[in-house]
């Protein structure tokens, strides 16, 4: 799924995207919890992953890019600082941000054909 559909779908504006990451989401992680998407990474070992969260600091964004994630979606409607955006343009890490509560945005997506990317290594 592209971004510009997940922006419609969870009607969410984008706070920086980059043209050269056009990357095609298939899995998202949802949590606040950055050592949990660390420990349950195996599927954003890929470029085509996404993560939902309410923290809006700069260890999110480090988390993504050792994580592989390639796009991440601040919940209820937080928005990070500009040192959080400048970092993710750095890394060329695509921000959007939506006021719809963690659970919806995860309902939406699933409902639209995005996997959950929870599982253990090996599992």
């Amino acid at each position: 799924m592209t971004l510009d559909k997940i922006k419609k779908l969870l009607n969410a504006q984008i706070l920086c995207k980059h043209r050269d990451h056009n990357c095609d989401i298939k899995y998202a992680k949802a949590s606040d919890l950055m050592s949990d998407v660390l420990a349950f990474s195996q599927p954003f070992s890929k470029p085509e992953a996404l993560l939902l969260t309410g923290l809006t600091n700069k260890h999110v964004i480090r988390t993504c890019e050792i994580a592989g994630v390639c796009a991440v979606v601040f919940v209820r409607g937080k928005n990070p600082s500009i040192e959080t955006v400048e970092l993710a343009k750095d890394r060329k890490i695509t921000i959007l941000t939506t006021k719809l509560k963690m659970f919806e945005a995860c309902g939406i997506l699933f409902s639209n054909g995005i996997k959950a990317a929870s599982t253990k290594k090996g599992k």
